[in-house]
Parts: C-alpha cells; structure tokens; sequence
C-alpha cells in the first residue's frame, strides 16, 4: 500500500465519525433552524473540530444558508465539506529535499508521541529511493532510546551517529551534521529528546541543539517538523504552540490517526 493509501486507511476512522454524524444530522427532511445549529455545533466539538473553527464554520453556514435562502438541512453538507476542505488546504505542504547537501531535519516532540517511528518511516521511503540518509540520536536522556533508533536506522538502511547515553545533544547533532556534510548524505533526521513540553529546560536544550547546527550550516535545520500525537486532541495544539514559540516550527507530523504509531 502507498503512502496515500496508508494515509486514506489512518483517516477512515476519524474521517467517519464526522462524516456519519453530519449525514445523520443534516439529512433530507430537516429543516434549518435554531435548533439545527445547535446540534451542529455539538456535534463539530465532540469530534474534536475545536471551539474556534466551529463558531468560524458555523458563521460561513448560517452567511451562506441566509444568501442562498436555503430551507433544508441536507443543503448544508455539500457547504460544510466544502468548507472545511478550504480550511486545511493551505495546512498541506510537500516535503522536499534540498538541492544542496544534506538536508536537515530537527524533529521534535513530547515522549510517547512516536518520534522515533516517524523518523523510521522517513528514512525508509527516502532509501527506498535511493538517497542515503543519516539518523542522528541526540535523544541521549530517555532509556534505551539511542539503541531503539539504532534497530529502527538499521531496518531503514540509514546510517546513524551516536553518543553515550547521557552525552550533550548538541555535540551528537554537530557531529551527525558534520559527517553527513563530508559524506554527502542526501538527508540528515535529527531524534530529540522529549520530556514533557512543560519543562522550559527542554525547550533550552533544543533551542541550544538548533543553535549549534546553524553554526555549521547557516540554513539548518532546513525543516523543524513537530509530530503529534492525533489520539490528544486539543492538548497537540497546546503543545504546538510552545514548540512552535521555542523553535519556530516548519511542519507537523500527525501520528496515531488509526490509534497506533
């Protein structure tokens, strides 16, 4: 199965909460009233849509059902899915290697989100292409996490640089970046440590690891991409504002849409 594929089939659950609840709700023989909206309302939030993107839908709908002069609820869902289509389109974004040598990409997030198997995959569909890629394990505080990456780098063909357990992330992300640099990697993935996003020492130490890669390479690290963990709702939104106000985030990986990593 391709990547579309695999990300059709992670969707389909959380795609069909939502889909099956507005089917239900906005069905032909309903009629459009204050009680209509009400439902939609609940229904949008308890699928984790969130507060300020139902009241924004909720708006366009009720503009456009007023425009249009529309009597019945089943005219709503062609807008609604329209509407929120045009909400995440300007969300999605390619990834793209650099031309130059090596592209960096400093991957962040709080424990148990699924870093490491995101950087797995990663480095997996890019060897798969024939580029050579380099994992760097500068998660060096959490226990068994640098021989975790190392069994996960090994079954994606990546190559890996590692320091004892313990040792200054900055130092692994400089050496990483330094070989991959003189040996002409294509892609260079940077794990990193994630305690909770609660602890300013963290967000110092990955602000520390991102200064020092920029020494070496003035454009690294070309993609800060946070993962999230789907399965969290409003919480990842928490969590990407902090990491996006530390290190001024590039992209988001969401993760666990099916329920698992």
């Amino acid at each position: 199965m391709g990547l579309l594929g695999r990300l059709k089939e992670g969707l389909a659950k959380t795609r069909g909460l939502l889909a099956e609840g507005t089917r239900g709700l906005l069905r032909p023989g309903k009629a459009i009233e204050e009680g209509l909206w009400e439902e939609l309302e609940e229904l949008l939030i308890e699928a984790d849509v969130g507060v300020a993107a139902t009241q924004r839908l909720l708006e366009v709908l009720k503009e456009e059902a007023r425009r249009r002069d529309l009597k019945g609820a089943e005219d709503l869902y062609p807008l609604l899915k329209g509407e929120i289509l045009r909400t995440l389109k300007p969300c999605e974004a390619p990834f793209r290697l650099q031309k130059e040598r090596p592209t960096v990409v400093f991957v962040v997030g709080v424990n148990g989100v699924g870093k490491t198997t995101t950087i797995a995959k990663i480095a997996h569909r890019y060897t798969s292409q024939g580029r050579r890629v380099m994992v760097a394990a500068a998660d060096t505080f959490r226990a068994a996490a640098i021989d975790q990456l190392q069994i996960w780098s090994q079954r994606a063909g990546a190559q890996m640089v590692r320091h004892r357990e313990g040792a200054d992330p900055s130092a692994v992300a400089y050496d990483a970046l330094q070989a991959a640099s003189a040996r002409g990697y294509d892609l260079l993935l940077i794990d990193t440590a994630g305690r909770l996003h609660t602890k300013g020492d963290l967000m110092e130490e990955l602000k520390k690891t991102k200064r020092v890669l920029k020494k070496l390479k003035e454009e690294a690290p070309h993609e800060v991409l946070l993962v999230l963990d789907a399965t969290n709702g409003q919480n990842a939104l928490v969590q990407a504002k902090t990491f996006h106000q530390a290190l001024e985030v590039t992209g988001i990986a969401l993760v666990k849409l099916d329920g698992t990593a």
